[in-house]
């Protein structure tokens, strides 16, 4: 049973920074990619950022020189450095990673359940 747990999220004030951690447990031969979305309320899930194995990354234009996305592959996890966080930035933010559980071309879709980041304004 492979199982995404995140941590970091709270309330801040705007320009502040937080860190989300996201940890990927159970049977796992390889995780690419891994990556954060976010949902505001009221609209769409949208992809923050993602990172593959190899460390190629990719962020939303909205995040892009705040946001800055890593993570450490021997202990399956992803992480989110946010600074300069506006109100805009108040989401649920969901950590999203595809698993593989052995040599086979097939990876499967894990989501996270979701931590609250608050940007007080």
């Amino acid at each position: 049973q492979v199982q995404l747990v995140e941590s970091g999220g709270g309330l801040v004030q705007a320009g502040g920074s937080l860190r989300l951690s996201c940890a990927a447990s159970g049977t796992i031969f390889s995780i690419d990619p891994m990556a954060w979305y976010r949902q505001a309320p009221g609209k769409q899930r949208e992809l923050v950022a993602a990172i593959t194995s190899g460390g190629t990354t990719n962020y939303a234009d909205s995040v892009k020189g705040r946001f800055t996305i890593s993570r450490d592959n021997a202990k399956n996890t992803v992480y989110l450095q946010m600074n300069s966080l506006k109100p805009e930035d108040t989401a649920v933010y969901y950590c999203y990673a595809e698993i593989y559980s052995d040599y086979g071309p097939y990876g499967l879709d894990y989501w996270g359940k979701g931590t609250l980041v608050t940007v007080s304004s």
